[in-house]
């Protein structure tokens, strides 16, 4: 396991502030991973108001990004860090936009789960989206527990799986098209479950790019658009 130091420095008030900020990023985390938890199961158990209610939620994520990014610019105002404190601080400023992206991405779903919700269910109750959530929360947990632990080699994980997330998203897209040819009356409800797969998809994105911050932090590399896929068996 590859791990860095970035909490060796002579002021103890510098430390501090250092993993106060560490902490508010992993609650970030926390709080978005609730969010898309919540919506996924909105749109799973057909609840309009969860769904509504993830949605409007959505300033509480907003609001700790500015908290987050204004304590940044106070420590390199202040503190002007350097080597690893540096690349601490930029990948943090990097992680939060990310992690407020994923919240916007989990508001869409939440208006989509409520708007499915008033529509005629699937038998499956929408098991493909259920399974893309999962895999992308899981890509989401990982990523915030690579970042806690500085882990190299779980980061180096999560970004891999980023690829099936990818194909889960492709494979619903085209049975989504499938189903619009065949009964042009469900076009409505089969697009807001398109929408519904692309946030997803996309919320992988942005649990990859967290990923690919831990990278940089611990080894000052920039890997993003160089890492390769996963090789299949």
């Amino acid at each position: 396991m590859e791990t860095a130091d970035l909490a060796g420095h002579i002021s103890r008030r510098y430390n501090q502030d250092i993993e106060d900020l560490r902490s508010k990023v992993l609650a970030m985390g926390g709080l978005v991973e609730a969010q898309l938890t919540q919506a996924i199961a909105a749109i799973v158990s057909g609840d309009s108001e969860l769904g509504l209610q993830v949605a409007h939620d959505d300033y509480k994520v907003n609001n700790l990004e500015v908290e987050i990014d204004e304590e940044c610019g106070r420590i390199l105002a202040t503190r002007a860090p350097a080597a690893g404190d540096l690349r601490l601080i930029v990948a943090i400023i990097k992680t939060i936009t990310d992690l407020e992206r994923i919240g916007d991405e989990a508001e869409k779903i939440g208006f989509l789960a409520s708007k499915l919700a008033a529509m005629d269910r699937p038998t499956d109750s929408y098991r493909e989206l259920k399974n893309l959530g999962t895999h992308v929360s899981h890509m989401l947990r990982d990523a915030m527990n690579a970042f806690a632990r500085l882990n190299v080699n779980d980061a180096l994980e999560t970004v891999r799986e980023d690829e099936r997330a990818d194909e889960e998203y492709e494979a619903i897209a085209r049975q989504c098209i499938t189903f619009m040819m065949e009964d042009p009356r469900q076009i409505k409800r089969v697009m807001n479950v398109t929408w519904a797969a692309r946030s997803l998809e996309r919320i992988g994105d942005h649990a990859k790019n967290i990923c690919e911050y831990v990278i940089y932090m611990v080894q000052g590399k920039d890997v993003r658009h160089t890492l390769e896929p996963r090789k299949q068996p």
